[in-house]
């Protein structure tokens, strides 16, 4: 990664130890993050429980091993939806002009005036708790920033040289704007990808502590975190353990897309 910064490589280090860890869990967990021991519950950290155990006996570090998947997922798939609604949206404002793009700027700010948190809970109480229903809501709550990213840019692009050559040697519209405006566009797109992954994963994460994300048995860093609430006293583990990766996934994140944002700019 030449030309990144230590900080940002140091991020992409991490994404990328968190992601063979996501992907290899079934052969590194120590143990089935669902299998309950009664007997075992909370114990703390020791040889056989590294990160000791919750209230139902489980292992809390395979339990950690299996959430990363589940909350990576989540953060990836909602931002990929935010890209895909906001990028539609941004680049067909931005290049249509005129009332389109008044209209499809006054949804954004519309979107915007709504407290993203209270829309996600009515949404998710409405419709129910559930990780696609997560996926879905938090990337259908989060795309507006994309948009108005992507506008800014086709405003600027589309009047430059080689879009007005493409248009007088006959191009349509829609080759315009996909060939020649859009790839060109997608530059901030990479930065704000990569800084909301680390948001999405936060969001998840208080939804489920909340108790309206990820729903149990099926691990995720924030019911991981919930569940250890009640037992906080006693337990410290069980909340310092999904926190601690919750914090260091969303910094390495950010790193990496400020690294990503320096680069760009250079």
């Amino acid at each position: 990664m030449r030309g990144f910064s230590r900080a940002s490589q140091a991020g992409a280090m991490i994404l990328l130890v968190l992601a063979v860890i996501a992907i290899a869990a079934p052969w590194i967990a120590p143990h089935d993050p669902l299998r309950t021991h009664l007997p075992d519950a909370l114990l703390g950290p020791s040889a056989a429980y590294p990160l000791g155990t919750d209230q139902l006996g489980r292992d809390v570090l395979s339990r950690l091993i299996y959430g990363a998947r589940i909350s990576l997922s989540i953060g990836f798939i909602a931002v990929g939806i935010a890209i895909a609604v906001g990028v539609a949206v941004g680049g067909l404002a931005g290049f249509a002009g005129g009332w389109a793009d008044a209209v499809l700027m006054r949804l954004v700010d519309t979107m915007l005036s709504i407290p993203t948190i209270f829309l996600l809970l009515a949404i998710i109480a409405f419709i129910g708790p559930g990780i696609y229903v997560i996926m879905a809501v938090i990337g259908l709550t989060s795309w507006m920033g994309v948009a108005r990213l992507v506008r800014a840019e086709v405003l600027s692009l589309k009047e430059r040289e080689y879009v007005l050559a493409a248009r007088a040697i006959g191009a349509s519209s829609w080759r315009v704007l996909t060939r020649h405006v859009l790839p060109n566009a997608m530059a901030p797109v990479i930065v704000s990808a990569t800084l909301g992954v680390g948001g999405a994963i936060l969001t998840e994460s208080v939804l489920s502590y909340l108790g309206l994300g990820v729903q149990p048995p099926m691990p995720s860093w924030g019911n991981i975190l919930n569940e250890g609430r009640v037992a906080l006293g006693v337990a410290w583990w069980l909340t310092v353990s999904p926190g601690v990766c919750i914090l260091i996934t969303v910094l390495a994140f950010n790193l990496l897309g400020e690294g990503i944002r320096e680069r760009f700019r250079g």
